[in-house]
């Protein structure tokens, strides 16, 4: 069995610019949720939520991840935070 590398990512979040005075966000942008390895997506985000307890306490929820691999595109996976916790 071979242990695979993922990135998980999510839409959720916003980002301000340094020194922005705005109450609106500047850019909608992704952001990295933490790398994770496991046999298959699912087994690598078991994983994630495993070492970083703290993600089932935030507000995110939809992430979605890439094998990190040539052929990243084919394997695009979308999870939910709050079906683990």
């Amino acid at each position: 069995m071979d242990i695979n590398n993922y990135i998980f990512l999510t839409i959720e979040g916003y980002t301000f610019q340094p020194n922005s005075e705005s109450i609106l966000p500047d850019i909608d942008n992704l952001q990295v949720i933490g790398f994770s390895s496991g046999i298959d997506a699912k087994d690598a985000f078991r994983n994630l939520l495993e070492m970083y307890t703290y993600l089932k306490e935030t507000n995110f929820d939809e992430v979605f991840c890439y094998k990190l691999d040539k052929n990243y595109k084919t394997s695009k996976e979308y999870f939910y935070i709050s079906n683990y916790k």
